[in-house]
């Protein structure tokens, strides 16, 4: 059993807030948009993290962290991207490969806009957890948490971390 936590779109910003709940997590997932690379070096001191590049990180973070990030944790297969769309309307770069072998758990982040939703036909879950940092239109800063038990996909919780601002 994994407790994760997982977010996106920090842009260089990290805060106590943030690191209480990378705490109680046993992994830390960041869908891209880091930012300054001190808020993943900051999360890797304190918990183990899977992060991919976002469209606003610079070569140091895209030679440290990968464009898509495909692995097995328990027996779940996710796969986490930065820009990669959502349920019948997936990113162009990944459509073709996300049809011919979906994961049970697709990550993006990108539009800020916190999501989950299942998608039927491919029968996967897809998580924007939003955006954890102060840069972008959202109001409120959000992240998820949730428990990977063998198969299972469980206790999946909204974490409002207060107004952008």
């Amino acid at each position: 059993m994994k407790k994760i936590l997982l977010l996106s779109d920090t842009h260089s910003y990290i805060d106590d807030q943030i690191l209480k709940f990378v705490k109680q997590a046993d992994e830390v997932w960041h869908a891209g948009d880091i930012g300054d690379l001190n808020v993943t070096d900051t999360i890797k001191n304190i918990k183990p993290l899977r992060a991919v590049y976002g469209n606003i990180d610079n070569n140091e973070a895209r030679m440290e962290f990968p464009l898509d990030n495909r692995f097995i944790v328990e027996n779940v297969d996710v796969w986490i991207t930065h820009i990669g769309g959502y349920p019948n309307k997936y990113n162009f770069r990944i459509r073709e490969e996300i049809k011919a072998n979906p994961p049970k758990i697709f990550i993006s982040g990108h539009s800020h806009t916190l999501k989950v939703q299942f998608d039927k036909k491919l029968n996967l879950l897809h998580l924007n957890p939003g955006a954890a940092g102060k840069q972008g239109f959202h109001q409120i800063r959000t992240m998820l948490r949730f428990i990977i038990d063998k198969n299972d996909i469980k206790d999946m919780e909204v974490i409002e971390l207060g107004k952008r601002g």
